[in-house]
């Protein structure tokens, strides 16, 4: 009787190397986008220099304000510290008043303005947003006096109401315009599913129309803020007491007829920038996007 002995398994067979990738070497960047680069390095680099001045000036103590050296050799921190005795604090808080205040009217006015004629087509439509852009055309320094006599009319001269009338006024057109274009680009078919779900008009409005037009919204509201903020000639005119004054008009009374007090003229110029760049910095994402209103159909 012989014996089979069973023959061996075939080894398993070994999986074969894969050649080894070279490793990707970083390219260089090309020479159109370091040119592309430094020209942006540039071009900001010459928009903060003025600032920069500003803020060196400010902190230049008084006896180094002739020398030529561009940095000087104590600083005077208490450049910003002594500008609040003169009041600016009062002032701040009128400019905030008056900027918020033009805003949010600018906003209750406009928001409903521009969806009614971006929602219906009614007769004299194009000829509304005619009037409503050639409103935009005029400026308040060329119509300062029948400005100021309608005031005077009103007995609302040296008022806070005044500023905050006149700045809403001639930013609305502004604000419709920018917000009829995002409201339009809004397709209709959000709305109407929101009203067979039951919503209202106002409610689809509310919730529906308006979240999604929030970066029009918030681009109105910087613009008109910025502009309601930095405005001069008005505020110069209709008010007479310096507790009324805004901070552009307070800074001008540093301008003197013999002498300018430059320290804090500066200071308050920085301090007076500090709210605009704030506020920018929380909403420029949004401000951003908002800007395409209207371009994409």
């Amino acid at each position: 009787m012989t014996t089979t002995t069973p023959a061996p398994l075939p080894a398993p067979a070994t999986p074969a190397k894969r050649p080894a990738t070279p490793t990707a070497r970083r390219t260089p960047p090309r020479l159109r986008t370091v040119a592309i680069a430094g020209s942006a390095y540039l071009i900001a680099i010459v928009f903060l220099l003025p600032y920069l001045e500003m803020v060196i000036t400010a902190l230049r103590p008084a006896g180094e304000l002739t020398d030529r050296n561009y940095l000087p050799h104590h600083f005077a921190f208490g450049n910003f510290l002594n500008i609040w005795s003169t009041g600016l604090g009062t002032n701040l808080k009128v400019s905030l008043e008056i900027a918020v205040g033009s805003t949010l009217l600018v906003l209750l006015v406009a928001i409903p303005a521009a969806y009614y004629t971006a929602r219906r087509n009614f007769r004299g439509k194009g000829l509304f947003l005619l009037l409503v852009l050639i409103t935009q055309m005029f400026q308040p320094t060329a119509m300062i006096v029948g400005i100021y006599r309608e005031f005077l009319t009103f007995n609302m001269i040296d008022s806070v109401w005044a500023l905050v009338l006149v700045n809403a006024g001639f930013n609305m057109a502004f604000a419709v315009w920018i917000l009829n274009a995002y409201f339009s680009a809004i397709p209709k078919e959000i709305e109407e599913a929101a009203i067979v779900d039951g919503c209202s008009r106002i409610g689809a409005m509310f919730r529906v129309i308006i979240p999604l037009a929030m970066p029009g919204i918030v681009t109105a509201l910087i613009f008109t803020f910025i502009a309601a903020w930095n405005e001069f000639i008005v505020a110069l005119t209709l008010t007479t007491s310096d507790t009324n004054h805004p901070l552009t008009v307070k800074a001008s009374s540093y301008i003197g007829q013999y002498s300018i007090d430059w320290q804090h003229l500066f200071a308050g110029s920085v301090i007076a920038t500090i709210p605009v760049i704030i506020l920018f910095a929380l909403i420029e994402g949004k401000v951003v996007s908002g800007l395409t209103a209207g371009s994409v159909k």
